[in-house]
């Protein structure tokens, strides 16, 4: 759930990964370390297809209910489609969250407690 995500990132980052890219349509991840090494996780689900017309408003409410641990990790990749994020960048270092629409914009910065 998202009340887990912060102890994830802890541990990302005890790894030694500064930052990864995960890609909502297929739940692909790609981490990077401060090295420039990277590593590139495959698919973790079937595709979905992401809403071109993206909300930050819904990003928002779909963040809010799953930090609550009130939705699942699939239900929330979901509702980030569903709200037009293509991607979310985590940085590990400044502990925060970039959500990003298909266009390339920025839905949200989140910071992670």
């Amino acid at each position: 759930s998202g009340a887990d995500f912060p102890y994830y990132v802890r541990d990302l980052k005890a790894l030694g990964v500064t930052q990864y890219d995960n890609y909502v349509a297929d739940g692909r991840t790609h981490y990077f370390a401060a090295d420039g090494a990277k590593v590139d996780g495959g698919r973790k689900y079937p595709a979905i297809a992401i809403n071109t017309r993206s909300s930050a408003e819904k990003l928002k409410q779909a963040i809010a209910i799953h930090q609550k641990a009130q939705t699942d990790y699939p239900t929330f990749c979901r509702q980030a489609a569903d709200a037009g994020v293509e991607k979310w960048t985590t940085h590990t270092l400044d502990r925060s969250v970039t959500y990003i629409d298909t266009q390339g914009n920025t839905l949200c910065v989140e910071p992670i407690p």
